[in-house]
């Protein structure tokens, strides 16, 4: 088990299904563990009810149907389906609303989904997600990438409220690809995950939502210099050592 999970932490997120499926194949007495505490790149469906597009995850995947977090209806309509709270539903709304405008300010466009339930602990927990396709053809507006995808996933354990505060443990992970093949870059593939955790006491006296978010912020801010120094940085200083730019080239005097 610790073998798969090694090697699933190596592998590109655009082959993380691939891996992952004959994984489970060789290892299907490990199928819950792997499922669980691997990531792979998200998936998208229409509610048609709403006519909006949320995001599917193992966190609002009930069998084989998924929950819209707009219209609170399984897709495909499942019997006696699992539902939390009115109480977390209504905070549910909220956060959904609030994280659409997070969404738009940072990503510029995007789609994002927030799912919450109840724990055992007295407590709860909640999933943030933002999907952004970066490519021509999807939400890009750029237009440099021939392929290219920004999968996060951020999930909030929020403890029992004890003299006004509570703990929350933060596990966010990142998901990047992409692709270019333009005359001027010529084609240049690279992927890459990055996962933190992030737990802090803080007071609810702004409430939960206000907490999360601030959480959410920072962590979002420290994975994204994380990713442009480890992945951008490394590859543009490899890139400059095997074929230095020509005006940066030293040439020798001819003896």
């Amino acid at each position: 088990m610790e073998g798969a999970l090694g090697l699933m932490r190596r592998m590109p997120p655009k082959h993380t299904e691939t891996a992952l499926s004959a994984l489970l194949s060789l290892l299907p007495h490990h199928s819950s563990d792997l499922l669980s505490q691997v990531d792979q790149p998200l998936q998208i469906l229409h509610d048609v009810d709403s006519g909006k597009e949320f995001i599917l995850c193992e966190y609002n995947r009930d069998a084989d149907s998924y929950r819209s977090p707009w219209s609170n209806k399984y897709h495909p309509p499942l019997e006696d389906a699992p539902y939390q709270t009115s109480e977390l539903r209504n905070l549910e709304i909220e956060a959904n609303d609030i994280f659409a405008i997070y969404r738009d300010q940072y990503y510029e466009g995007g789609i994002s989904s927030v799912y919450m339930w109840e724990d055992d602990n007295e407590g709860f927990v909640a999933c943030f997600l933002i999907k952004k396709d970066g490519s021509k053809t999807g939400h890009g507006r750029r237009g440099y990438l021939e392929e290219g995808a920004w999968d996060a996933i951020h999930v909030i354990e929020v403890g029992p409220e004890e003299e006004g505060t509570a703990h929350y443990c933060l596990t966010s992970t990142i998901m990047l690809s992409l692709t270019t093949d333009d005359e001027s870059s010529g084609t240049f593939s690279l992927s890459g995950s990055i996962r933190r955790q992030m737990n802090m006491n803080l007071p609810v006296a702004e409430g939960h939502l206000c907490n999360m978010g601030k959480m959410i912020e920072e962590m979002e801010g420290k994975l994204r210099n994380s990713l442009d120094q480890v992945y951008f940085g490394k590859t543009r200083e490899m890139v400059c050592t095997l074929r230095p730019p020509s005006e940066v080239v030293m040439r020798l005097p001819d003896s």
